[in-house]
């Protein structure tokens, strides 16, 4: 890899070095050369008017420990060279510099500590005494700027932050440790400037001397695992590997875990493009006990402008846990407790209610024309076991699982909207609000629309239910049920006084229909759109009917057919009974 003076432009090199003649004594006094310390008139001037200094000790390097705490500031990385610098190295002219290197670490020079064994080092070249007069400092700026900034763009950098990365894990506790298998794309080791050769191959041996401390830099240090709530101490790398992106070892555990300990290397003669290069890390932690809580911060967001971890903790008896998580999820519990479940998916349901602007209208439809507890009881019962039934049937793969389906059900729900405002506003018109007879049948048949909406904001969701599917579906219900009657509680009496001291019961309800209808309009005719786009059949819409939707309706038909005759009978054999004791 090329250094730094070799990078300079043909223009830039003579400017830096004739500065650096010219003013040496100037950039003595700041680590950063020359032509960063004359950016300063006032300090430029005083050092050009005073004799030059006597030439500064040799600085010693400082080591900071590997344990140092770091912070977020970020702070790129330059490699210059691949081979160490003796102590005794004379750096080039004033304003450039170079790195004096002990062992095979890396610094990554942030705020707070650092880590590894690098550090900047300058010494200036005195070729002639030069006293300036303080008349030319504005000229002496305004060159030391051009200089500087035409200087700018001939400093090597780290490559661009990837666009998309996706990071591949294992999780698995055995015994007193906890083993972590991760695939990261190379490029996603955003501080180090990897060696390379010819049209962007990655030089392999040299390469592997910065694995270790890149790990732990980008990975050991950022990923979080606590134990019942307590964050364990930074893990310790066990093994670490390159490989290329064809390698399926990682769609197993087992695979993965012989392909980084035990496994074939790279052999040093591989082309590949180092962007294409995937590197892979076995990190252990210590445990107190594989039957622990555990939980993960993958804290992986920064590698990339969008990361995507996809983690597999595997259970002692052998389970399997998937995940799928964006960005920064949060602590995930790996394998959450029943009752860790059930709170998570009642706060879920409680928020998506209150976010579903959609259902909110619905809900606002089924309240304006009664307001008395009576009635709105059956009515939002009748919603919430429709609703619930498609949503557990959704969630075990009992629905149509098209493209189109998702687009035809927000459309659908849309239509749902836009009926029952006009419904409100034909009994109002009629002078028949609050007397809208079998309003709950209605509510519950939307109700199954409206089950698969849920469904689908839920799915993403279901990752985080562990082994407590049941129990997190149901958990959801309850959470949907507190919001809807959240909503109901305050639409109520809010209604109450806006009919009683501001517009007239029938004039309200029609107003307030009419708003909502305009809007639920718009949302069909945009859903519908959508929906168009999807080349559908009569056959295709059938077969999905089929094989989803109606098996589910005839159980439901059923059921309700034999609750009904059960009642029917059993009031039926009442009377019987007591005539007979009579």
């Amino acid at each position: 890899m090329r250094s730094w003076e070799s990078t300079s432009t043909p223009i830039v090199a003579p400017i830096s070095q004739w500065f650096g003649r010219l003013y040496g004594q100037v950039g003595s006094t700041s680590n950063i050369g020359a032509c960063a310390a004359l950016g300063s008139a006032g300090g430029m001037s005083a050092a050009a008017s005073s004799p030059p200094p006597a030439a500064p000790p040799p600085q010693a390097t400082a080591t900071a420990p590997a344990s140092a705490t770091r912070t977020n500031a970020y702070f790129r990385l330059i490699v210059s060279s691949q081979k160490p610098v003796p102590a005794d190295t004379t750096s080039r002219k004033a304003g450039t510099l170079r790195y004096a290197r002990t062992g095979n670490s890396i610094l990554a020079n942030r705020p707070g500590g650092a880590r590894g064994s690098r550090t900047p080092r300058t010494k200036q070249s005195h070729d002639g005494d030069m006293n300036l007069p303080t008349r030319h400092g504005p000229w002496i700026v305004a060159a030391a700027a051009v200089a500087f900034m035409l200087a700018a763009p001939a400093i090597p950098v780290a490559h661009d932050i990837p666009t998309d990365v996706t990071v591949r894990a294992f999780v698995k506790p055995e015994g007193d440790r906890l083993r972590m298998l991760i695939r990261v794309p190379l490029e996603a080791m955003l501080d180090v400037n990897f060696p390379l050769y010819g049209p962007g191959y990655l030089d392999i041996e040299p390469a592997r001397e910065l694995l270790p401390d890149a790990a732990m830099l980008w990975l050991g240090q950022e990923i979080e695992i606590y134990e019942d709530g307590n964050r364990l101490a930074e893990p310790t790398i066990e093994a670490i590997r390159l490989s290329i992106p064809s390698d399926r070892s990682f769609d197993e555990y087992d695979s993965a875990l012989e392909h980084v300990t035990s496994g074939p290397r790279l052999p040093p003669t591989t082309q590949i493009i180092w962007r294409q290069a995937m590197l892979d890390v076995l990190l252990d932690y210590d445990t107190v006990s594989d039957q622990s809580s555990f939980a993960i911060r993958p804290g992986v967001e920064r590698l990339g402008l969008r990361v995507i971890s996809v983690i597999r903790f595997i259970t002692p008896t052998g389970a399997e846990r998937a995940f799928e998580l964006r960005g920064d999820p949060g602590v995930v519990t790996l394998d959450p407790r029943w009752h860790q479940a059930a709170w998570r998916f009642v706060v879920s349901g409680f928020d998506h209610i209150l976010d579903g602007t959609d259902h909110l209208l619905f809900l606002l439809c089924l309240v304006v024309p009664f307001r008395r507890l009576r009635a709105l009881v059956p009515i939002v019962t009748g919603f919430t076991v429709a609703h619930s039934v498609t949503l557990i049937a959704s969630a075990y793969d009992m629905a149509p699982d098209t493209l189109w389906f998702p687009p035809a059900v927000e459309t659908l729900i849309a239509l749902s909207i836009l009926y029952m405002a006009f419904e409100n506003i034909v009994a109002a018109d009629a002078g028949q609000v609050g007397r809208i007879r079998r309003r709950w049948v209605v509510a519950f048949g939307f109700g199954l629309i409206h089950g698969f909406g849920f469904s689908f904001a839920l799915r993403e969701t279901l990752q985080f239910a562990g082994s407590h599917l049941l129990t997190s579906l149901l958990s959801f219900n309850i959470g949907v049920e507190l919001g809807q009657l959240l909503v109901i509680a305050l639409a109520v009496p809010i209604l109450e006084l806006l009919f009683r001291f501001v517009i007239s019961e029938r004039m309200g309800t029609i107003l307030i229909s009419v708003l909502v209808a305009h809007t639920s309009w718009h949302w069909m005719a945009d859903r519908y759109e959508t929906l168009s786009q999807y080349p559908l059949t009569w056959g295709a819409v059938l077969s999905a009917l089929l094989v989803g939707i109606i098996p589910w309706l005839i159980a439901i038909m059923l059921a309700a057919t034999i609750a009904w005759y059960g009642l029917r009978y059993a009031r039926r054999q009442r009377p019987a009974g007591e005539a007979a004791a009579e």
